[in-house]
């Protein structure tokens, strides 16, 4: 025991010398300051973008038909594949295993509600359906990270330009699908940026216009419109969703303990037919 704990010590002690040698020394760290009073007034004078978002999916749907992505011979290749696949019936999975849809198929084919906080310094998108929805977009004047470890969301930075949010990001993960329907996409593959211009088209109506450039799947940058509309009653308010939990039936243990118990699934994520 003695000597497994001595391990332990000194393997925690290395970790820990490992993360501070990767700062550089004599080098102050970047701290977030507090937010003033002044800060919080300012997030009175944005425009009102409470309550809860559903996408028009039924304009997801006719995009799907009439913007096309420009996409390269191979992309295109297998779109029209996964296009034919689920007119046949067989939707291919795309989005399975509780993986999040990602950047940019989130603003582009979700049909799940969101909710939008201001906080000083952030945006923040809160998704409903899963815990992996959640998006930070910086406006505190920081820029991207000069090599940024690459996320499901990207690592997102903002201005205002009069009652518009513009948003750049970059650093997504090359396994994102740029997807035009919950069934058709593919990844990106790398190198990816999306330019989005967010803002209220009507007083209950916002408009996500997405620029889209990802050299690896497009042979120009893609150019969108994402629809959302305003829920106000409370019955609307986003919940707490479990991907996962969809994976397993309630159940107890030999102990008589409430546990969660594993059901079979296909590969397609969908629960399989009792035996």
């Amino acid at each position: 025991m003695r000597v497994f704990a001595l391990l332990a010590v000194i393997s925690v002690s290395l970790w820990g010398a490992s993360v501070w040698a990767a700062e550089p020394e004599n080098e102050k760290p970047v701290v977030n300051p507090p937010p003033t009073a002044k800060d919080w007034a300012d997030l009175a004078k944005l425009p009102d973008w409470s309550g809860v978002w559903n996408p028009k999916i039924t304009d997801q749907d006719r995009q799907a038909k009439t913007n096309v992505p420009p996409w390269n011979p191979k992309a295109a290749a297998l779109v029209a594949h996964q296009l034919a696949e689920e007119k046949a019936g067989r939707p291919p999975p795309l989005f399975v295993n509780c993986l999040p849809e990602a950047m940019p198929a989130w603003m582009l084919v979700t049909h799940n509600a969101m909710e939008i906080l201001f906080t000083p310094g952030r945006v923040t998108l809160l998704g409903e359906s899963d815990g992996n929805r959640l998006r930070r977009i910086y406006t505190d004047g920081r820029p991207h990270p000069d090599d940024p470890d690459p996320t499901f969301h990207g690592h997102s930075i903002g201005h205002w330009e009069g009652e518009a949010l513009l948003v750049d990001t970059v650093g997504v993960v090359p396994q994102a699908y740029i997807a035009i329907s919950e069934a058709a996409g593919v990844p990106n593959n790398g190198d990816m940026r999306i330019k989005e211009r967010i803002y209220l088209a009507s007083k209950d109506v916002l408009h996500v216009d997405l620029e889209i450039t990802a050299p690896k799947v497009l042979t120009a940058p893609w150019k969108t419109t994402r629809i959302y509309f305003r829920q106000r009653a409370r019955k609307f308010d986003i919940v707490e969703g479990v991907c996962l939990e969809g994976y397993f039936k309630e159940g107890t243990d030999k102990d008589g303990n409430a546990i969660y118990v594993p059901v079979k699934h296909d590969v397609g994520g969908n629960r399989a037919p009792p035996e």
